[in-house]
């Protein structure tokens, strides 16, 4: 019993005695190794400084910033292990890498699916950083296109994080990819007012409105005959196409097409119903093609309308030969 208690004390001793003597490379290995996490840094640091002023080339500098730092941090680490493992050779450590690269890939899929995406979007940039873009509902400001995830700014100060696998997959509207932007509103006018004067009217409101583009110029387009309203479609173009300066010029442009057309007398008629007896006209009853149910005369001829009271007492006058009609007929059954 006094001879195992021995030789395991003997072994304690001889692990002490053994990490006291790595003690030194072990710091000496830790030192090196945050070196070169700084170092690592740095470098990241420095490709981005070289790259930020340049838009075409941002998502690339952080791609080759990133792949930079993760070299020098695996240098770092080799150099490490060969300060505390003087034995430690390159092979070892590909060949470790090796056998747990399978285990770490089926272990960290999904993670490693994101990082691949994310590095394929800032290679291939779909969208950079500062882009609007729009996404399953969400819609925002790009913060930042990082190995895992993509984070987005609401226009309402919300922070949304999406995975890059999701958006190397499915569709991105991008708003801000190019310079210019078209915005479009439909306005109503009456079924009585004059088609070309509204449409006049509202190009002459729409280029009162700085922020409207000259070239391309704005245009107005007759889209529907809808239940209570002709409506036409008021299209313009902004620079930039930034949410903010969509925002200001709709409001410009929408403000002042109201104002214009209420001034010039131009109707903006609200949803309204239509109750019309059959034989509202009464030199037209039974005419399909002379009933105009209501709409504008035009230039022919525009037939005498018949008075409600009159249609009332028609009403009238049939329910009551009705009864008693009725009423004959079940005296003569009687009889």
């Amino acid at each position: 019993m006094n001879a195992e208690i021995s030789t395991a004390w003997d072994k304690v001793q001889s692990m002490i005695n053994g990490f006291i003597a790595l003690l030194p490379n072990i710091v000496l290995a830790l030192i090196v190794f945050i070196f070169f996490l700084f170092i690592s840094s740095r470098i990241k640091a420095l490709v981005k400084r070289l790259t930020r002023n340049r838009r075409s080339a941002r998502n690339l500098g952080l791609v080759l910033g990133r792949l930079a730092q993760g070299l020098t941090i695996l240098i770092g680490l080799f150099i490490a292990l060969s300060i505390v493992i003087p034995t430690f050779q390159a092979g070892d450590l590909v060949q470790l890498l090796g056998i747990s690269g399978v285990a770490i890939g089926f272990a960290f899929r999904d993670i490693l699916q994101n990082f691949l995406a994310g590095i394929l979007i800032l290679l291939t940039e779909p969208f950079q950083i500062d882009d609007q873009i729009v996404f399953k509902g969400f819609e925002g400001t790009v913060e930042n296109i990082e190995t895992r995830a993509t984070t987005i700014r609401t226009y309402d100060g919300r922070r949304i994080v999406i995975p890059n696998s999701e958006l190397f997959i499915n569709s991105v509207t991008v708003n801000t990819a190019f310079e210019n932007r078209r915005l479009e509103y439909d306005v109503g006018i009456g079924y009585g007012d004059d088609i070309d004067v509204a449409k006049q009217l509202m190009l002459d409101a729409m280029h009162s409105v700085n922020e409207v583009l000259k070239d391309p110029a704005p245009d107005v387009l007759v889209m529907e005959l809808a239940e209570s309203t002709v409506n036409i479609r008021v299209r313009w173009w902004v620079h930039p196409p930034r949410r903010a300066d969509n925002l200001i010029s709709r409001d410009k442009v929408i403000t002042a097409i109201k104002k214009t057309l209420v001034a010039n007398g131009i109707d903006l008629p609200f949803p309204t119903q239509q109750i019309l007896f059959h034989d509202q006209t009464e030199e037209t009853d039974g005419n399909r093609f002379r009933q105009r149910e209501g709409w504008p005369s035009g230039k022919g001829e525009v037939p005498k309308p018949r008075r409600i009271s009159d249609s009332l007492r028609l009403v009238a006058q049939e329910r009551f030969s009705e009864d008693g009609n009725s009423k004959v007929n079940s005296q003569i059954n009687e009889k």
